[in-house]
């Protein structure tokens, strides 16, 4: 069996980027609720690597941070940065802002890693926005927070909008490093609209 072909630089370089910010938003979390140095370490690592893993195990890719030191160090990096913060250099919103940027990149990074392993379009995409909201799903459950899932500002749409978006501009032929800018840019600033201004879906009434 021969082995998928490798992604670009670019995307791999989206993919620590979407790991470092996550788990920074994860340490955020953990520093918002005051718990020790060992809880932001292991806030920093699910929500850093929640969703990647389970789009590893579905799509039959080795589980990315198995063969290597650097996903768990950056994880660490990221809390131990967070710890070493005064309480007035960290944003109010910034939990919000970490969040955004970790989902667009992971949205746009876990359908091209999808496609990579021979994935049909749909599912892809379904692995992007899976691979972009797990984590964050996961550190809010075991913070006892409300999910984000459930907040009125777009959120899911955000990430569907830079995983659906990757997967037609690469499946049209676009180079997938220009595919990535334009898909994760186009996700981010749908979210980060929906945190400046508010943005939601309607709900449904009944």
């Amino acid at each position: 069996m021969t082995s998928p072909p490798l992604l670009p630089d670019a995307l791999v370089l989206l993919d620590y980027v979407g790991i470092a910010v996550f788990a920074v938003s994860g340490a955020l979390l953990a520093a918002e609720k005051k718990q020790t140095l060992v809880t932001f370490i292991f806030f920093a690592v699910v929500t850093g690597v929640g969703g990647g893993t389970m789009r590893d195990l579905l799509i039959g890719a080795p589980v990315f941070w198995m063969n290597t030191n650097a996903t768990l160090l950056i994880c660490i990096g990221a809390a131990l940065g967070v710890w070493f913060l005064s309480r007035e250099a960290i944003a109010e919103r910034a939990l919000l802002w970490f969040d955004a940027v970790g989902l667009a990149a992971y949205a746009t990074y876990g359908a091209a890693k999808a496609l990579r392993y021979g994935v049909a379009p749909v599912p892809a995409f379904a692995m992007g926005v899976m691979t972009a909201c797990l984590g964050g799903i996961i550190r809010d459950v075991f913070a006892n927070e409300p999910s984000i899932l459930m907040r009125p500002e777009l959120y899911v749409t955000a990430a569907a909008l830079a995983s659906g978006l990757f997967v037609v501009v690469a499946l049209a032929g676009v180079p997938l490093t220009l595919a990535a800018l334009v898909a994760g840019l186009a996700g981010f600033s749908l979210r980060a609209a929906a945190i400046a201004r508010g943005l939601s879906l309607p709900a449904y009434r009944g």
